[in-house]
């Protein structure tokens, strides 16, 4: 049997039994009552979350600053006391000079120095390296 006999015979009975399922046992009408019932159910009304305003996100920076830097404080009072019994290793001392470089070796000079400011060479670029921060 070649596939169009086959389509030709039976379509007409799939076309039959489809209808009757449809029509006669209501399936056709279950799926329209509930899809009418679904577009009429409760909508979903998005509301926006309030924005913080920026003096709101800077004071709270700055308080999670302030506590980061009480802890940090805390902990090296707490290391400093139990450390070699309270004794200041370092007192009446001053940091070592830089020496100078040997030969051969490069020149970068002092490691206090804070260098030379390029924020301005970028331009408006250094506004949006400080709101990264």
């Amino acid at each position: 049997m070649k596939k169009a006999d086959f389509k030709q015979l039976i379509k007409p009975l799939v076309k039959e039994c489809m209808q009757e399922v449809l029509l006669e046992e209501g399936l056709l009408a279950n799926v329209v009552s509930e899809v009418a019932r679904g577009l009429q159910g409760n909508l979903v009304v998005e509301s926006a979350a309030p924005v913080p305003e920026e003096a709101q996100i800077k004071r709270q920076t700055q308080q999670t600053r302030k506590d980061l830097q009480q802890h940090r404080k805390k902990l090296m009072e707490a290391v400093g006391q139990e450390a070699y019994g309270g004794v200041n290793l370092f007192e009446g001392t001053e940091p070592m000079h830089q020496s100078e470089p040997k030969q051969g070796h490069a020149d970068l000079g002092s490691p206090n120095d804070a260098g030379v400011d390029i924020s301005s060479l970028v331009g408006n670029a250094s506004n949006i390296w400080q709101a990264m921060k």
